[in-house]
């Protein structure tokens, strides 16, 4: 009788990637703040050219460890607060060009691909510059960051997002900003700021505006805020994503036997692709999850929703795009199979016509992966 071969004969364990694998895996991030993360010299540097004498320190190292400390807090109020700092230093031309040109660069040293980088012009206006002259500058620094990424070897192209502030009255005013720039690097637009209080249908109209010129936009909802802030933003505002999205977990329920229930949010989340702008250390900062091990996207990528890692603020957080795919690695075992998924998940989702998604993921993203995980069949034998 012929011998029968066990069915996972010949076949090898999943391969968790190594940390300097993670770094060159090509990525995709769809939500950083640029105000929250600039580096801290750039920030003392920009802070002695306008007289800003604000900061807590102005050795470069320690400003870094005070900025992550103080996001720390686990309270998303306190969080914000710490971006007085940033946005006091970039209030000129020659400021947002440099940040914009240093977020680039650092972003396509991380492995990253492509950004949507986000930021809220009426922010940067009290050094007289106006709303489109502060977009011209940001996409002006964009581009050269892009080509002193391309000089060092490194390709990333970066799209921005205009966000308006909840808390605010200029979302019209900001939607039409972003409207007006589309077809010169805006990709879209975003809402942002403290939730409890500031509903995203506050800022209706400017949707509605957006929805009839087609545009894209995502919201912040369901971070420090719960379902109304998700159910919201979808069904009233018409999202086209959801900027963390941590809270749609209170509308699943995990019993004792292991089996899943979907609420019917939840369900309508995952049934129509809805992305998911997850931010994990970001999201431990904030109180919006109490651990890696515990944060909601492993049970949101195991019930296979739309999951999108990214970094939110890389300055406040102490983070980066590698930094984020290593935590997961560590906390879930994510093989490189999963970044891929992740990546695929978000290019898929990224406010870029089809054509240039779907090739940036063949030609770019898995071609890139493939190569990843094909060095272990060229690595020394014993």
């Amino acid at each position: 009788m012929e011998k029968q071969i066990p069915a996972t004969a010949g076949t090898t364990a999943p391969r968790i990637p190594t940390p300097e694998q993670i770094a060159r895996a090509p990525k995709v991030l769809l939500h950083d703040h640029l105000d929250g993360g600039l580096r801290p010299e750039t920030i003392v540097e920009l802070a002695a050219a306008c007289g800003y004498q604000g900061l807590p320190t102005t050795d470069p190292k320690e400003l870094g460890v005070w900025f992550r400390e103080a996001a720390d807090s686990g309270s998303l109020v306190r969080y914000l607060e710490t971006f007085a700092h940033t946005c006091a230093v970039m209030q000129t031309r020659d400021a947002l060009i440099k940040v914009a040109a240093d977020c680039a660069e650092d972003l396509a040293a991380d492995g990253v691909v492509y950004a949507e980088v986000r930021y809220a012009p009426e922010q940067h206006l009290e050094g007289g510059l106006t709303l489109d002259e502060v977009v011209d500058a940001v996409n002006e620094g964009f581009r050269l960051g892009e080509a002193n990424a391309r000089a060092k070897g490194h390709r990333i192209r970066v799209g921005t997002l205009l966000t308006a502030m909840r808390h605010a009255a200029r979302s019209q005013e900001i939607a039409e900003l972003a409207n007006r720039h589309r077809d010169h690097g805006v990709v879209g637009f975003d809402i942002a700021g403290a939730e409890a209080g500031y509903p995203p249908t506050r800022h209706q109209a400017a949707f509605d505006y957006l929805k009839g010129e087609n545009n894209h936009f995502t919201i912040h909802a369901g971070e420090a805020f719960g379902l109304p802030s998700i159910w919201e933003a979808l069904q009233c505002c018409g999202a086209d994503r959801l900027g963390h999205g941590v809270r749609i977990v209170d509308d699943i329920t995990v019993h004792e036997d292991g089996s899943v229930e979907l609420g019917r949010l939840a369900a309508y989340v995952r049934d129509k692709r809805i992305p998911l702008e997850m931010c994990p250390t970001s999201n431990l900062q904030t109180a919006a999850a109490t651990s890696y091990a515990e944060h909601p996207i492993g049970l949101l990528s195991r019930l296979k929703f739309r999951v999108t890692v990214n970094t939110d603020n890389r300055l406040m957080s102490g983070t980066s795009m590698s930094q984020e795919f290593q935590h997961l690695v560590d906390a879930f075992g994510y093989t490189l199979g999963d970044m891929e998924w992740f990546t695929v998940n978000a290019m898929k989702s990224a406010f870029l016509p089809f054509d240039e998604r779907l090739a940036m993921i063949n030609d770019v993203i898995k071609p890139g992966y493939a190569e990843l995980k094909a060095e272990w069949l060229f690595s020394p034998r014993g």
